[in-house]
């Protein structure tokens, strides 16, 4: 048995980047970047006023109120491009460029315009460089403004459009199938008959595949049959990059994963975790190089397992710089307890306090099939191993899933 820190390092080490692709703009939400994104200009690429007023030389300002003689009108996208001289004043808009001989600008708020618009009186002084962007200030032309690795969130999208990324190279999506065993399974739309209950498995593990940039598919359910479970991993990998399993990886009978993979030759890297939940975890690797998870069947021992390992192996395969769960450090609400030889990851809300402190909030479940209390999860909270409990008021780790 290994512990979990082993466990991502093998899982990193196994997996192996996709290669990459152009994708139009308004497709890469979500996408991770393959190369950097550089600056074509400078950003603003004028100087540029930050608000509605005028502008005007600080120098003709020094004593108030003092009239200046407008001169023109400086408007987003059409700005006014001549010199401007002493006693002379800009009409000016919010984003446009300020004029040559302008060393500030002067909120609307404190002028008043005089003579049809001729003449403008300013109330009060204004200081050198008020209200003024100088050009380069945000960023300038050839610097790096995200790098490869990034997964692109809205915020970032802008950035790209800014840039003219209309074309961005990113990872390929990695391919992923998914399949539930067991007997006692049936699918969503079917009644449970005595001592069945229907498959969610699949649906979790897709859903967070998808959060992970991954194209997914369903695959139908195996039973308790190595056969049939083996003959459905050989087709998944004839197109997929990676393919997860739940259920069938314990030390019973029915615990079909392991004899299927070893039937078709898998290097298995690891079978055992120091973890509750989810010690019973499979990563392998069959022939053609696809990467198998054997996850257990419990609901959230898949959660857990799915975004400690599973995930990182995605996020790897994209090229992200860092794969795995953020971490945290929050304070605990309230004790909880441990367990002697795994490490612990339990289902926990993160919020905050007036003073804007982080707190971890344990939530009450009844063990790994509890699924129900799971779906008000937004983090992970670490109980080291060896630990039999941690008080409330502890600083803790906590790993985020949202």
């Amino acid at each position: 048995m290994i512990s979990v820190a082993e466990a991502i390092e093998i899982v990193r080490q196994q997996t192996v980047k996709l290669s990459t692709e152009h994708v139009a703009i308004d497709q890469v939400l979500g996408r991770v970047l393959a190369v950097d994104v550089v600056a074509d200009s400078d950003l603003p690429p004028f100087d540029r006023s930050q608000m509605d007023g005028y502008a005007v030389r600080a120098e003709d300002v020094k004593a108030v109120p003092v009239r200046l003689r407008i001169v023109g009108e400086s408007a987003a996208g059409r700005g006014w491009h001549n010199q401007l001289d002493e006693g002379q004043a800009v009409r000016i808009m919010t984003g446009a460029p300020v004029p040559a001989g302008a060393d500030s600008v002067q909120q609307v708020e404190l002028t008043h315009e005089l003579k049809d618009g001729t003449v403008v009186e300013l109330l009060e002084t204004v200081e050198l460089g008020k209200s003024i962007v100088k050009r380069g200030a945000e960023i300038k032309a050839g610097e790096v403004v995200l790098n490869a690795g990034t997964v692109i969130n809205a915020a970032m999208m802008a950035v790209l459009a800014a840039f003219g990324y209309a074309n961005v190279e990113v990872f390929r999506r990695p391919r992923v199938a998914v399949l539930a065993t067991g007997t006692e399974l049936v699918s969503v739309d079917q009644k449970p008959g005595k001592d069945q209950i229907r498959d969610s498995n699949n649906y979790s593990i897709s859903a967070y595949a998808c959060l992970a940039g991954a194209t997914v598919e369903r695959m139908p359910l195996t039973g308790d049959e190595t056969a049939l479970l083996k003959t459905q991993i050989a087709n998944a990998a004839e197109r997929c990059d990676l393919i997860v399993t739940s259920g069938g990886v314990s030390m019973g009978v029915y615990d079909v994963t392991k004899a299927a993979l070893k039937e078709l030759d898998a290097e298995i890297f690891f079978e055992r975790v120091a973890l509750r939940p989810g010690k019973p975890t499979v990563f392998a690797r069959l022939p053609n190089g696809t990467l198998v998870f054997g996850l257990p069947g419990n609901p959230v021992s898949v959660a857990v397992t799915f975004n400690l390992f599973a995930r990182t192996a995605l996020l790897t395969m994209q090229g992200a710089t860092d794969p795995t769960l953020k971490r945290e450090t929050a304070a605990l609400a309230r004790s909880v307890k441990g367990t002697a030889d795994r490490d612990s990851y339990l289902p926990a809300q993160l919020m905050t306090n007036d003073d804007a402190e982080l707190i971890a909030f344990p939530l009450k479940w009844g063990g790994s099939s509890d699924f129900v209390a799971f779906a008000l999860t937004t983090a992970l909270l670490i109980v080291p191993a060896n630990l039999k409990s941690i008080e409330a008021g502890s600083l803790v780790t906590v790993l985020r899933l949202t």
